[in-house]
């Protein structure tokens, strides 16, 4: 079936681009909105499996928004699309709900694969987003927030999935089965005490 998806974009141009990218098959562009009010009540209605959002909207930003669409329609899952790399924006929206954090001005070919990989289960993000967010892993654990201590291997498992690879990609990379990335994804969740992985990211960083 289509993956069903819908955008949020005050540019109109830009926005109408994007309707002509999702215009392919195995996807199926259900709305497009300008602004936040204008989004909310429709995704709440249409459910799409994937929302592109972008942040700097009229009146409500788009992390409001995401924040709001978790709640209303919680199956469906954010992706921001956005020109802003800053760190603080990036960790609101993991914050937030959203699952992936991409900047504009991508291959279109590269939106669609990063929308099927959230909707197969991924936090897709921009190879200048990743970076940042991963390089937190690379500091000395005495410049990490204090918060609850995971084990070297629980780290290696958590910075693995903030790359946005499923559990079926980490096991090969670290030399585990399956079973066992689920049980260090189970153990990093209840030492933070979260329930998914942008939840565990944004704790662990302190955020």
């Amino acid at each position: 079936m289509d993956i069903t998806v819908s955008l949020v974009e005050d540019d109109e141009a830009l926005r109408q681009t994007l309707v002509q990218y999702l215009d392919t098959p195995g996807f199926l562009c259900l709305s497009s909105h300008g602004s936040a009010e204008e989004a909310i009540p429709a995704l709440a209605r249409l459910k799409p499996n994937v929302i592109l959002m972008d942040i700097n909207l009229p009146r409500r930003n788009g992390i409001e928004c995401v924040a709001e669409l978790k709640t209303l329609v919680p199956a469906s899952r954010c992706i921001m699309l956005t020109a802003f790399e800053e760190n603080d924006l990036i960790f609101q929206a993991l914050a937030a709900g959203a699952l992936g954090y991409l900047l504009k001005g991508m291959r279109p070919a590269r939106l669609l694969e990063s929308i099927r990989e959230v909707h197969e289960g991924g936090s897709p993000m921009s190879g200048q987003i990743a970076r940042k967010v991963v390089a937190f892993f690379q500091k000395p654990l005495a410049h990490r927030p204090i918060g609850a201590q995971l084990s070297e291997r629980e780290e290696q498992v958590l910075a693995l999935l903030v790359q946005g690879l499923l559990y079926k990609q980490i096991g090969p990379q670290i030399g585990v089965s399956l079973a066992t990335v689920r049980t260090y994804a189970q153990r990093i969740y209840e030492k933070l005490q979260v329930h998914t992985r942008t939840e565990a990211v944004v704790k662990y960083l302190g955020r």
